[in-house]
């Protein structure tokens, strides 16, 4: 054998020793080369095709794969760039020796492309922290998902400010059937002219504003209830609700209504202080599905701000009074509510002398009343009694002695149902007053000798739900006004009532459109008797 053969050996031998050592650096490197690769791809710092180049040039370079990496470059020897470039062993750059130990370029590449990813994920953290921090300032306002019926809610740091309303209007054709006028009647059949009008229904325009916070443990609210009509306004007792003024240059009505604060807690309940909705016949108002249309109209010729709706022929109004009131925790569906309220004077509606009247209140009137609301399967409801007393001070009147100091504490009480299950919906209401009047809180309510008029009144409504958007309403309703001792006034009112039909169907979220017929009759308490036929079409937007 001659040396130059030997010498070969040897050097298989040796590089074949050194091998070994080098094959398992390799395969670990390879390893960690394939897996940092596979994370930029991922993370989208490395294209498909910088992604395939770089492990191309990897193997190319002597590398030993890793089984795992093996499996990985089989599966993509579809890639026909790549594929050349290793069956063909193109020639790429080689090492790179930087004062020390020998680089690969490719792992350069990757390290650079993992410092850039790196710093582009602090500047990614580094701008979230920010704008987290900006979203927490309270000068951002931000918008809460609008819910149907519910307004739009802002929230500005600490405060939730809500903005709701609604909008509607009405053509109403009034035909008077015929009769005698009756003193306190709510018909107009004795007016003896048809009318027609574009008018309001028995809720005005309304926006509201309501500002809601929690400061020191106690959750606070303010509303600002505003209620402008479509027509033309005319002053006189009842103010906005006062029968327009139909005449050119005039102006629309805007009744205030809600103007009040609350506070309160959920273990102690909340206080408010303002002017709202009466705790009396409150429910017996907001259940009358005449809310959304128009009923009994009051006055067509020359329409207010509202027509009557149901007032008057089955509750009398609530009204919207200055009060500081009480208002429980709802306790097992259970909550109670009691308040001192602005007193209100006797008022002779019915006019001519046959009620007494009154100016002079030394004490509060005081209203209350319990609700329980439940759920039991298919069915819920809610069921309330609520009551109601004032004293009328220094009552004047035209059998009244100017010298007498005749006073009369006026009672009422209520109660109500309403039910719904399914798609149905049934209300049933009645009350009775000793001193309470008709229509108005304390209207007619004393006689003209001073003594207390009894009175007493219920509606009953069904509703059905035929489809989602399509609604049928049926009511009926009565307000009985009954003589003092020792009175004979036959022209006062003794009796209204009215018969409503109604169909409602949401064309939308907000928009319902409306048509109804209602008829309506007054008798006295003598042989007068009027009453008058409704017909109303219209729309009513809600928000």
């Amino acid at each position: 054998m001659s040396a130059r053969r030997l010498a070969r050996i040897g050097a298989a031998l040796v590089m074949g020793a050194t091998g070994a050592s080098m094959l398992d650096v390799a395969v670990a490197r390879a390893d960690e080369y394939t897996d940092l690769l596979d994370i930029l791809l991922m993370k989208g710092n490395l294209t498909q095709a910088e992604h395939d180049g770089l492990l191309a040039k990897h193997l190319h370079h002597g590398h030993v794969p890793s089984p795992r990496a093996a499996r990985v470059a089989a599966s993509r020897r579809d890639d026909a760039p790549r594929q050349v470039a290793v069956a063909h062993h193109t020639e790429l750059p080689g090492p790179v020796v930087i004062g020390g130990p020998t680089l690969d370029p490719s792992v350069l590449q990757a390290r650079q492309a993992a410092a850039s990813a790196a710093d582009s994920a602090r500047m990614a953290q580094a701008a979230m922290l920010s704008t987290q921090s900006a979203l927490d300032n309270g000068s951002v306002v931000r918008v809460d998902k609008y819910v149907a019926g519910k307004g739009l809610t802002f929230r500005a740091g600490p405060i939730d400010i809500n903005l709701s309303g609604f909008i509607n209007g009405f053509y109403t054709y009034n035909s008077p059937a015929g009769g005698m006028p009756v003193a306190g009647g709510v018909s107009t059949g004795a007016s003896g002219f048809d009318s027609s009008a574009v008018r309001n229904g028995l809720l005005p325009a309304g926006l509201i504003l309501k500002l809601k916070t929690t400061q020191s443990g106690i959750d606070l609210n303010a509303v600002l209830g505003m209620y402008p009509g479509i027509d033309n306004a005319k002053n006189g007792a009842f103010n906005a609700n006062t029968g327009g003024s139909p005449v050119g240059l005039g102006t629309a009505g805007l009744d205030f209504r809600q103007v009040y604060i609350t506070a309160g807690t959920k273990s102690f309940g909340t206080v408010k202080i303002g002017r709202d909705l009466a705790i009396f016949g409150g429910d017996a108002i907001l259940s009358d599905a005449t809310l959304l249309s128009v009923g009994s109209t009051g006055s067509n010729a020359s329409p207010g701000n509202t027509s009557l709706g149901r007032i008057g022929v089955g509750y009398v109004y609530a009204d919207w009074i200055p009060q500081i009131s009480y208002a429980s925790p709802v306790i097992a569906g259970v909550q109670a509510t009691v308040g001192v309220l602005q007193p209100l004077d006797e008022f002779n509606f019915a006019g001519g002398g046959l009620s007494a009247e009154s100016t002079q209140h030394s004490s509060p009137m005081v209203q209350g009343k319990l609700t329980y609301d439940f759920k039991a399967g298919d069915l819920a409801g809610r069921i309330w009694a609520g009551f109601l007393t004032q004293h009328q001070q220094a009552l004047t009147g035209t059998d009244i002695p100017a010298t007498a100091k005749r006073g009369a504490t006026v009672e009422a009480g209520e109660i109500g149902a309403k039910l719904t299950y399914g798609p149905a919906q049934a209300v049933a209401y009645y009350y009775r007053g000793s001193g309470l009047g008709t229509t108005g809180l304390f209207f007619d309510g004393i006689a003209a000798n001073g003594r207390k008029r009894d009175s007493e009144g219920y509606y009953v409504q069904g509703m059905y739900n035929v489809t989602g958007k399509l609604k049928l309403v049926g009511s009926y309703g009565v307000s009985n006004l009954y003589q003092a001792p020792g009175e004979n006034s036959t022209l006062l009112v003794r009796r209204n009532e009215s018969e409503i039909g109604a169909v409602y169907y949401s064309l939308t979220d907000w928009l319902n459109l409306v048509c109804e017929y209602a008829h309506t009759q007054s008798d006295a308490h003598g042989p007068n008797s009027a009453s008058d036929n409704t017909a109303s079409g219209g729309a009513i937007l809600l928000f």
